[in-house]
């Protein structure tokens, strides 16, 4: 169950992204954001019902803070919410994200790291929606184009394939290719102008991620 939200994350975080830079309909990306984070409660509830252990729910817990950003950022931009309580939410969240990266340090290095980097996403969001940076904005959306598939999709057809790996030298790995690609993202957003699609569906220059950007992954299993 986990992998799966883990592969649906990783199409959910690339779309958000695409819409953040204007490449992608911003009402299209709010739907599939609806979409994903319903099946994700869903499959949490799902995931916590044979019983309390603690990698149960750790594992659901993970799996409804993504499903609740989810579903949070397709209403805030579909019944045009206003961006203040969804940011000030992702940077709760983006807390929340460092202590499961540290509860999963021992056990599982590599899902550590990746919720290290989903932490830096949520705190993105923080920075754009509740502070007001909007400078942040065209590097939030480089960072979940770039990002979304290492972080999510890729690990999730591991996990699927009954391929996960727990060493450290993985995790170590990982931990630089996402660290690579956070610079690029810095490189092409100060290169590149971000366009988005105003509600009229025209494309306007420069604006804020706040109404269709949502943090980044899904709780990969155990």
């Amino acid at each position: 169950m986990p992998y799966i939200c883990l592969l649906l994350s990783g199409a959910a975080l690339l779309i958000n992204g695409l819409a953040a830079l204007g490449h992608v309909p911003r009402r299209d990306a709010a739907v599939l954001s609806l979409a994903v984070g319903f099946v994700q409660l869903v499959l949490g509830v799902v995931v916590l019902s044979p019983g309390p252990s603690a990698g149960g729910a750790l594992t659901a817990a993970g799996m409804f803070l993504f499903g609740l950003t989810y579903l949070y950022v397709g209403l805030d931009f579909l019944l045009d919410l206003g961006s203040k309580g969804l940011g000030w939410f992702c940077g709760m969240v983006a807390s929340v994200g460092l202590l499961l990266a540290v509860a999963r340090l021992a056990e599982d290095p590599l899902l550590a790291v990746l919720w290290l980097g989903w932490s830096l996403l949520w705190g993105l969001f923080f920075a754009s929606m509740a502070l007001g940076l909007s400078r942040v904005d065209r590097f939030t959306g480089w960072a979940l184009v770039l990002t979304s598939q290492v972080s999510a999709t890729v690990p999730a057809f591991l996990g699927l394939a009954g391929l996960w790996p727990r060493g450290p030298i993985v995790a170590a790995a990982a931990a630089a290719l996402l660290a690579g690609l956070f610079a690029a993202a810095g490189v092409l957003a100060r290169r590149t102008p971000t366009r988005r699609k105003a509600r009229s569906g025209a494309v306007a220059p420069d604006g804020a991620v706040s109404k269709t950007l949502s943090a980044a992954g899904g709780e990969a299993a155990r």
